[in-house]
């Protein structure tokens, strides 16, 4: 095999430099990745009128991808989110490996570079919903199950926002309480990062929480399900580390007999190496002891991303792995718990885990990449997925808030974007940062989500028997209309358009298909055209589709 960039891609392990962020940062740097590509194992020429998606959901704000792009790859990039070594054509072409692989558009022209396989073009139809269903079908077919119903009808509570790395249980109990005081619904609590006394130890720390199943046994009265953040590294210096380590369950440094250092955002830890079978087993005894000691429901399982776990001098137990095979393996574990959540993974679609988008700016930017980046993850295979954090998933941009240039009209708006998705999360806590009138709205749509409970979760289980996404682009329904370039709309199964406002106004087009479609006002609307409408704060514009 021919090398193709030799020596572009170094591995990333760029760490946060503000200690807020639980997350990797959500682009790598433009410099640090090579941008010429000079030939590939596959040449792609373009047909005309086509356009291309996939490979990583941080990158749906970008899809349709552009004549010309950076040169992406899969080995040792995730831009926080998940990775599917799958690109999708409008004309019904895709591209699938079942290893990781580099992928650049040139004038058009698409190069993609497999280390490990030889890669080929299926033709599979004439649209990008042929192209997805075929690979979907031959590749990560669905399995017929989904996640734990409460996860499509009720909100998710994350406490990162408000307690970053102090989670405490006052504090804990305070945030629920607020929930049920303003008259949101429950749901799902995520009790984040630092609950635990250390990393790979899953016991609460006692001077935080001086009665932790107290504690979720009155959450679970209340009416919410609980769920835990947890990672796959150990902290060095622990008796769980030593004794890993005399097992051989944590990764190796390569060609020595010792676990290897590994520097992630939360510093430097040795990792569970889940290739090996038996350190795979012992971590999930782990996860249900914890689970029979507290009451715990399941678990938020962040920290997979490959750029982590990417360097050369790592060896895994399965000497065939590499940081991809760690990601799946990573993924695979939630399978065993139906309360699960995932920020970052490798493959694994159809599969019944909850993806969520990577954190994002409180930014109109950010909004506006909600739609793309939820399309991208469905495009992978991943139906059942959380866009972020309501209006955010950085700490920093709620620490200190000036009332005075405080943007209430971007919170309503991400939370309205949510309500129609699979599932919507709160962190920032919106009675401590709206008016009564804005946070009446967030309040709206919280209970607007609960009450379109029914259909999403009728949605999820038929993407669960076809595989289809819950969350479509245009151009997947409704292919031959000029969709294709269209990321501020989607389709929310086979029945509803739903046209939020992802920027800052009152007014806004939407294009609407050939057909009949209702609004949520009652009005009918001929299809075939575009409308423009009054989008006042309080109104999420949603199209029913008529027969």
């Amino acid at each position: 095999m021919k090398t193709w960039l030799t020596g572009a891609f170094l591995c990333v392990t760029m760490l946060a430099t503000a200690h807020e962020m639980k997350t990797p940062p959500s682009r790598v740097a433009e410099n640090q990745v090579e941008k010429q590509a000079t030939g590939g194992d596959l040449v792609v020429a373009p047909l005309e009128g086509e356009f291309w998606w996939g490979g990583m959901t941080a990158l749906g704000s970008k899809m349709p991808y552009a004549s010309d792009t950076r040169l992406w790859n899969l080995e040792r990039q995730n831009e926080n989110n998940q990775i599917v070594p799958l690109l999708l054509s409008s004309k019904g072409r895709y591209i699938y490996s079942e290893r990781p692989f580099r992928y650049q558009f040139r004038n058009d022209t698409l190069f993609v570079h497999s280390n490990f396989e030889p890669l080929k073009v299926t033709q599979a139809g004439k649209t990008l919903r042929d192209a997805y269903l075929d690979a979907s079908s031959k590749y990560f077919p669905p399995t017929g199950t989904v996640p734990e119903e409460i996860f499509f009808s009720k909100p998710q509570y994350n406490t990162w926002i408000e307690l970053m790395y102090n989670q405490n249980q006052a504090d804990i109990e305070d945030y629920a309480k607020h929930v049920l005081e303003n008259g949101f619904p429950t749901g799902i609590f995520m009790i984040d990062d630092n609950w635990q006394r250390y990393y790979g130890n899953y016991d609460f720390r006692r001077e935080k929480f001086d009665d932790p199943k107290g504690m979720i046994d009155r959450l679970h009265r209340d009416g919410f399900k609980l769920m835990l953040w947890i990672c796959p590294y150990v902290s060095g210096d622990s008796q769980e580390a030593r004794f890993m380590a005399s097992k051989g369950y944590l990764v190796k440094e390569k060609g020595k007999n010792k676990p290897a250092m590994l520097e992630w955002w939360n510093g430097w830890s040795v990792c569970v190496d889940l290739t090996n079978p038996e350190a795979f087993a012992y971590m999930k005894q782990q996860l249900v002891n914890t689970q029979q000691r507290y009451g715990v429901d399941g678990f938020k399982f962040d920290a997979g991303d490959v750029m982590y776990m990417c360097g050369d001098n790592l060896e895994f137990y399965d000497k065939s792995a590499d940081a991809a095979t760690f990601s799946q393996k990573w993924a695979e574990l939630g399978l065993s718990f139906p309360y699960n959540e995932y920020r970052a993974s490798f493959k694994m679609g159809g599969q019944p885990l909850v993806q969520r988008l990577g954190d994002k700016r409180y930014s109109w930017e950010a909004v506006s990449m909600l739609i793309p980046d939820m399309i991208a993850a469905g495009l992978l295979g991943h139906a059942y997925t959380c866009p972020d954090m309501i209006g955010g998933g950085m700490w920093s941009d709620f620490k200190d808030i000036d009332s005075d240039k405080f943007d209430q009209e971007l919170i309503v708006r991400s939370c309205q974007t949510h309500a129609f998705m699979p599932m919507m999360q709160f962190s920032v806590a919106p009675w401590r940062i709206l008016d009564k009138k804005h946070l009446d709205i967030c309040r709206k749509y919280a209970r607007f989500h609960e009450e379109m409970g029914t259909y999403l979760l009728e949605t999820a289980k038929q993407s669960s028997q076809t595989g289809e996404p819950m969350v479509r682009h245009m151009a997947y329904m409704f292919p031959g209309q000029g969709f294709e370039t269209c990321k501020d709309q989607f389709m929310i199964g086979e029945k509803y358009l739903v046209a939020p406002m992802v920027s800052k106004g009152y007014t806004r087009t939407v294009k609407l298909p050939v057909g009949k479609w209702r609004d949520e006002e009652g009005k009918v609307y001929k299809g075939g055209r575009t409308v423009t409408i009054q989008v006042p704060i309080e109104r999420l514009p949603y199209f029913e589709r008529l027969k």
